[in-house]
Formats: structure tokens, sequence, C-alpha cells
């Protein structure tokens, strides 16, 4: 049996929709599922939220509870300033949290799983910190990287250190999400693997399968808390990161 754990996140072209100077712009594999959780995360909301009663209902209970999990904590993050990222942190949140979530469904694509997209992402968040920076506070938003009450011969080393810290963060912010994402199913898929590998063998192939069953059982519960969790940090970070935008002084 041909184990391949990495055939999971290969990504198919569905149609070609132009070439330019040979490079191929096709709408895949991975841009249905982000086209499907978009869709999703809209109907779903848009449906939960469509009475706004005054007792709600579980669905309208669940939106206003995510609702108000990423309000506080954008309150907590960047003040009440830090308000006006409240539609981009919570559109960040849910799209990560649904497309880890879906991911873990077998036969289905993690688009998190892929570093283009956690990177675009990534990149979404921290040139909305340089744009809004600028655009707020002017040259004053370089003060970010100029810490008060620091000695004037150490100012240097310390400015380089703040700038490559910040310049850092893209690559961290992607990063962790892509490789706990990828990780995880390559994890999974190994251990389906011996499963079905040891049960072709018979009755005594069963027998053997039974602590990678466990394990794959484990593994997905794991899983599913590791995306959770990491819908989470994205969220939390980008609040944090979008606090420097809004207050740039140290």
């Amino acid at each position: 049996m041909n184990i391949d754990p990495i055939h999971q996140f290969e990504v198919q072209r569905y149609v070609e929709l132009l070439k330019l100077s040979g490079v191929s712009v096709s709408f895949t594999n991975s841009a249905a599922f982000m086209v499907g959780i978009v869709a999703l995360i809209f109907f779903f909301l848009t449906y939960a939220t469509r009475g706004r009663t005054l007792v709600p209902g579980r669905m309208q209970s669940v939106a206003e509870m995510g609702y108000e999990f990423i309000a506080k904590m954008v309150r907590d993050s960047a003040g009440t300033q830090g308000m006006v990222f409240f539609p981009l942190v919570f559109s960040l949140f849910v799209f990560v949290f649904v497309a880890n979530v879906i991911g873990i469904v077998p036969y289905t694509f993690t688009v998190t799983a892929h570093i283009i997209v956690t990177a675009a992402l990534a990149l979404l968040v921290i040139l909305t910190v340089v744009i809004y920076g600028f655009y707020k506070h002017g040259m004053h938003f370089l003060h970010l990287f100029v810490p008060s009450g620091v000695p004037a011969f150490l100012l240097p080393f310390v400015v380089l250190i703040e700038v490559v810290s910040f310049l850092s963060r893209p690559i961290s912010l992607s990063l962790r999400l892509f490789a706990n994402m990828l990780a995880g199913h390559i994890a999974l898929k190994v251990f389906a693997f011996f499963v079905v590998g040891l049960g072709s063998v018979g009755a005594l192939g069963w027998l053997g399968a039974t602590l990678p069953f466990f394990m794959i059982v484990a593994l997905t519960a794991l899983e599913l808390l590791v995306a959770i969790l990491q819908a989470y940090v994205f969220a939390v970070l980008t609040s944090i990161y979008l606090n420097d935008a809004v207050h740039p002084g140290h």
C-alpha cells in the first residue's frame, strides 16, 4: 500500500480562468472550499440573526456569544478605540475557526494547512496595522520602534530589534497556524493507513489495528482542540498587533 499523507493537501485545478504571461489563473479545490466556507458563515449568521428576538434561540445565542467573545477580546487588547477593527478580527476568527474544523472531516480540504493562505491572512493583518497606523498617527507611528527611557547609546540596537520583531510577526502568525494544521492532519493520515493496512491482513491484523484506531480517535479530539485554539490564538495576536496601530507609543 502506498502511504502518501501529503496527497490530502494537493491543490487540484477545476477550471482555468485565464493565462497571464504563462501563469495559469485557475479555480481550484482550495478556492472552492474557501468560497464554501464564506458562504456557510454568511448563511449561518444571516439565518441566526434574522429574528433578533429578546429571548434568543439556540442559533442566535451562538451568534451573540461569538460576537461578545470577539468584542471583549478586541476591547481588552486594543481598548474601545480598537473596536473599529472588530469586523476584521471577527471575520478572521470565524473564517479560520470554520476552515480548521471543516478540515478535520474526512475527504474535505484544509485550506489553513497551506502556507499561501495563512501568509495572505497574516499579511492582511500587518498591512492593516501599517496603513492605519500611518493614516491615524502619521510619522508618530514610528515611535512604535522607539521605546521610551532607553539610553541613547542603546537606542540603535533596540530600534533594530523592534523592527526585526515587527517584521517577523507575519512570519510567526502564518507559520504557527500552517504548521499546526499540517502536522495534525499528517499524523491522522498516517495512523489511518496503519488501521487499513493492518486490517487487510485478517483477524490478527484487526487485533493489531486496535491501538492505532484508538490513537486516531484521540488525535481527532486533539486536532479539534488545536483547530479551536489556533483560531483563538490567531484572533488574539491580531488584536494585540492592531493595538499598535491604535496606540503606537510604548
